[in-house]
């Protein structure tokens, strides 16, 4: 067997590994040069209820991989002089409008998510709406100050293009884009008409807890949309052809400059790794590393590749997130083209082996409620109402477990300044040891009270959050257990988050007997509801 053949057998066991893990229900996988498409394999099922297999013509949704097209579609209308990076976006779509206390919001911003404008609440799936109600939000900081991811943005965006071209967002993206790389399985809009060619979406039949590989898989909700933040179903060989094209620096559909452009560090999203337009770039190994994931409603999709040495690794997935496997795909292929050992199996870490357990042991009380965590070996069991279960790790701290008390949120714990767990998290509920010495009293504005509840609403990405009290902050919770704390701005009005520059509101609205009845995230309404 020749490296390349050993380096493939290695990857399809590590995809075997992951799938079986995340319990992911298909996967497609391209590997490309920048000459030729190397290999594109499939695995598992397009629909688990009729055991259809994926094969190549399957189509996966892209979501955010998408970001990519609109922005070199874009870059095509700026080497044609139809769009300036640095007009108004007003300039090509006169009714946009936002409250901004600053200069106005360009294409160049938009570009590379820095405009200050809200992420969008993907409650209205045409981009019209959605970005007319703009006009009653406010820009967080002055354009070009913070990276701020929005897909609303990019929605904008598609509209600039099509208020340009005169022509639908999606036969723009075919025309100038699907078309001369002969990309010619691959959808610019999500319709009813794709139903028999496209994966079925999978997620966790429980949308209000973190998910559990114990939890059944159920299709996810179904959509119809053609904005500029994420409308693409393609497979993997038209995936490999357009990243082909990134790898030849934008060959046959940019300039080189125009391409140098769309790569060019252009804000730090995090340590080392810089948004572009469309795609954000790192150097990793001393190579210029090109980067981009998207999610829809039951899909995943991920997009790994080395410019520099020109691979490419893309995969797309219709169900829970396998991570780390387009990653792993070329570090795989660079270790073949660069004459180097191949690189170790990763490891498919078992998140109920915690190497500190005994760090989390004991008693944790919160009024007449009580739980042991008991640390034997490297496992850690949660013991409450005579039930016992394994605690999973989730985070730094943080951790989960099916027990029917427990199922709704991770199991947090706090330390103090010494490094030593004394406190614990459960959702609105805090628990302490015996080891706390630090404050136990604490106070919040009494209409706080009035918020605090379980909201949903028929939206496919996010159909849920709760908001809690807990130690005098109020937070907003998403089923996944993510916590960001909110900041009061007004009357029943909060930032979502603590800094000053995040463009997310909350507006609760609609008090009845104690309660809000709604509440407005982002442009989208949420209604309370009965479950806890």
């Amino acid at each position: 067997m020749d490296k390349l053949q050993a380096a493939y057998a290695r990857l399809d066991e590590f995809i075997r590994q992951k799938m079986e893990n995340s319990r992911t229900p298909g996967m497609a996988v391209v590997l490309t040069d920048a000459g030729n498409i190397l290999r594109v394999t499939t695995y598992g099922y397009a629909n688990l209820e009729a055991k259809i297999p994926v094969t190549p013509e399957t189509l996966f949704e892209i979501g955010s991989d998408g970001k990519t097209f609109t922005a070199i579609a874009i870059m095509q209308q700026v080497e044609a002089g139809k769009i300036d990076l640095h007009a108004p976006v007003t300039q090509y779509l006169p009714w946009f409008e936002v409250k901004s206390r600053y200069e106005p919001i360009t294409i160049h911003h938009l570009l590379n998510h820095t405009a200050g404008i809200s992420s969008g609440s993907e409650a209205m799936l045409d981009a019209r709406p959605e970005v007319f109600a703009l006009r009653e939000t406010e820009t967080a900081f002055p354009p070009g100050q913070h990276y701020q991811y929005s897909d609303l943005g990019y929605k904008v965006l598609g509209l600039v293009l099509e208020s340009v071209l005169q022509k639908p967002y999606p036969e723009i993206i075919q025309e100038n884009i699907f078309e001369p790389l002969g990309m010619s399985n691959s959808a610019p809009a999500i319709t009813n008409a794709l139903r028999d060619r496209l994966a079925t979406g999978y997620v966790s039949a429980f949308d209000d807890r973190p998910f559990h590989f114990s939890q059944f898989l159920t299709p996810a909700p179904w959509l119809e949309t053609a904005t500029g933040d994420g409308s693409i179903a393609s497979t993997p060989a038209d995936m490999g052809a357009f990243y082909k094209a990134l790898l030849r620096r934008g060959e046959g559909l940019l300039s080189k400059e125009s391409f140098e452009k769309l790569i060019e560090p252009g804000i730090e999203m995090w340590s080392g790794v810089f948004y572009g337009y469309g795609i954000s770039s790192s150097t990793t190994r001393g190579y210029t590393s090109l980067m981009h994931g998207g999610d829809m409603p039951g899909f995943e999709s991920v997009l790994s590749a080395d410019l520099d040495n020109g691979l490419a690794a893309w995969v797309g997935m219709n169900g829970p997130l396998s991570s780390g496997i387009a990653n792993y795909a070329l570090n795989l292929l660079r270790a073949v083209y660069l004459s180097q050992e191949l690189p170790d199996l990763p490891e498919v870490p078992d998140p109920t082996v915690i190497e500190n357990a005994s760090d989390y042991a004991g008693e944790y009380r919160a009024g007449e409620e009580t739980f042991t965590a008991a640390a034997e070996g490297r496992k850690l069991y949660l013991h409450c109402q005579g039930t016992v279960a394994v605690l999973e790790k989730r985070d730094e701290d943080s951790f989960y477990s099916t027990h029917p008390t427990f199922a709704l949120f991770p199991l947090k714990f706090g330390r103090d300044e010494a490094e030593k767990v004394v406190e614990a998290y459960y959702g609105a509920t805090w628990y302490t040891t015996d080891r706390y010495w630090g404050e136990t009293n604490f106070s919040n504005p009494e209409n706080w009270k009035t918020f605090a509840g379980h909201y949903r609403a028929h939206n496919p990405w996010h159909s849920n959050f709760r908001i809690i009290l807990r130690k005098g902050a109020l937070l907003l919770v998403w089923p996944s257990g993510e916590e960001t704390p909110l900041t009061p701005l007004g009357d029943n009005i909060f930032r979502v988050g603590e800094e000053e520059f995040p463009p997310e509101r909350l507006r609760f609205e609609a008090v009845v007997e104690g309660q809000a009845l709604r509440a407005n995230l982002s442009g989208g309404d949420y209604y309370r509801f009965f479950t806890p």
